[in-house]
C-alpha cells in the first residue's frame, strides 16, 4: 500500500481540543533510566600537548535521560508519570532520583541496586559565550554487569502493582536490561481494558509482540526488517507493513528526522506527516523520548492514532529547537499548532 501525502484530514481545532485531555492521565513509564550530563565550556586555545581544543569550564547540567526524559515529558504535558526501573547506589543514581523528584515525579519505584552502575551519558559542548554551543564529544558510563534476578523481580512486581489504575504504559528499552519483551503480557493483563502499551526499543523492537504502538526511527526499523530504506517512500511503506505484521502491532510511528514522520496503522493507508517548523534544528538529543511521551499520552487520552501522531510531530518540532535533553509543555504545543500553516492546511 502506497503512503498517502496531502491533506491529513485533522483540523487545528480538534488538536487544540485534545490538549486539556492530557491533564491527569496516569502513565507507567518503565525502562532504562539514564542520567544525561552536559558540560559546557568556552574555547580557550589549542593545546600544545595535542591538536585538541582547550575549553574554559562554564557550567554543568544534569538532566533525566532515557526513560527519565520520557517521564519528564509526560509530566510537562500535564500527565502523571509513574517511573519503574533500576538505578545504582551511586552519585548518578541519587542525582537522577533527586532531579525527578524536583520535577514532581515520584521516584519511589526506581529500585536502587547494589553493584549496578546508573547509565550516564556525558556530553561536552563548546562555543563562544554568546553563541550556540556545539557538542564536541560524548562518553557513556554503562553498567558492567546485567541486572540480578532480585532486581528484575522487584521491577516486575512494581510494574504489576502500579498498572492497575493507569491509563496506559510505556516501555523504554535502551538495552540496559531494566525491561524486556517478557514484561508485555503481564503488563497488559494488569492494565485496565483498553489502556495502550507503547514501546521504544533500541535494538530489540522485533521481539516486542502484541503491543499497541511502537515508535522506531528509520535506523531502528531498518535493523528490524533487514533491508535499507533509502529515500523511497514505497520502501518505507513496505518496511512499516513488514514490522507491523511481524510484531502484531496495530500502530507503527516512524520518526524520520528532518523529513517528519510516517504512521502505519490498521485503520488505513500509511500517512506521511511533514516536519513541523524548520529542518535546521538546534539539538535532537532526546527528541524521540518527547515523541514517545506525547504519542502515548494522546492515545491514553482517547485521541486517534493519526491525531496522536500529529501532536507528537508538533512536540518533536518544538523540542529540537531547544538545547540539551528538553521537554515540551502544553502551552508550547498549543502555540505550535496555532502557528502552523503547512501540516494542517
Amino acid at each position: 500500500m502506497n503512503p498517502t501525502r496531502g491533506s491529513l484530514g485533522v483540523s487545528r481545532g480538534r488538536l487544540l481540543d485534545l490538549l486539556p485531555r492530557l491533564e491527569g492521565r496516569r502513565l507507567v513509564v518503565a525502562g532504562d533510566y539514564v542520567l544525561d550530563r552536559f558540560i559546557f565550556g568556552h574555547p580557550k586555545r589549542v593545546s600544545r600537548e595535542a591538536p585538541v581544543l582547550i575549553l574554559r569550564f562554564w557550567k554543568e547540567e544534569n538532566l533525566p535521560g532515557g526513560a527519565g526524559n520520557t517521564a519528564a515529558n509526560v509530566r510537562s504535558l500535564g500527565g502523571i508519570p509513574v517511573p519503574v526501573g533500576v538505578v545504582g547506589e551511586d552519585d548518578e543514581g541519587r542525582a537522577l532520583r533527586a532531579i525527578l523528584s524536583d520535577r514532581g515525579i515520584d521516584p519511589a519505584r526506581l529500585v536502587p541496586a547494589a553493584g549496578y552502575e546508573t547509565p550516564a551519558k556525558t556530553r561536552i559542548l563548546g562555543g563562544a559565550p554568546h553563541a550556540i554551543k556545539q557538542q564536541i564529544v560524548r562518553y557513556d558510563r554503562e553498567p558492567a554487569a546485567p541486572l540480578g534476578a532480585r532486581e528484575m523481580g522487584i521491577v516486575s512486581s512494581a510494574l504489576a502493582a502500579v498498572s492497575r489504575d493507569a491509563h496506559g504504559a510505556i516501555l523504554s528499552d535502551y538495552g540496559y536490561g531494566a525491561v524486556s519483551p517478557a514484561a508485555v503480557a503481564p503488563l497488559k493483563a494488569a492494565l485496565p481494558a483498553g489502556a495502550p502499551v507503547l514501546v521504544d526499543s533500541r535494538h530489540a523492537l522485533f521481539r516486542y509482540s502484541g503491543v499497541d504502538a511502537v515508535t522506531p526511527n528509520e535506523e531502528e526499523i531498518e535493523e528490524c526488517v533487514g533491508f535499507p530504506l533509502g529515500d523511497s517512500l514505497e520502501t518505507l511503506a513496505r518496511a512499516g507493513d513488514v514490522l507491523r505484521t511481524r510484531i502484531s502491532c496495530p500502530n507503527v510511528l516512524v520518526t524520520r528526522g528532518s523529513r517528519g514522520m510516517a504512521l502505519f496503522s490498521e485503520s488505513g493507508a500509511p500517512r506521511i506527516i511533514p516536519v513541523h517548523g524548520t529542518d535546521q534544528v538546534a539539538d535532537v538529543t532526546g527528541a524521540g523520548d518527547t515523541v514517545l511521551a506525547t504519542f502515548s499520552l494522546a492515545l491514553a487520552a482517547g485521541a486517534s492514532p493519526l491525531e496522536s501522531a500529529l501532536l507528537a510531530n508538533f512536540a518533536g518540532g518544538v523540542v529540537v529547537m531547544k538545547m540539551g535533553t528538553a521537554t515540551v509543555t502544553r502551552e508550547e504545543l498549543a502555540r505550535a499548532i496555532e502557528s502552523d500553516r503547512e501540516i494542517l492546511a
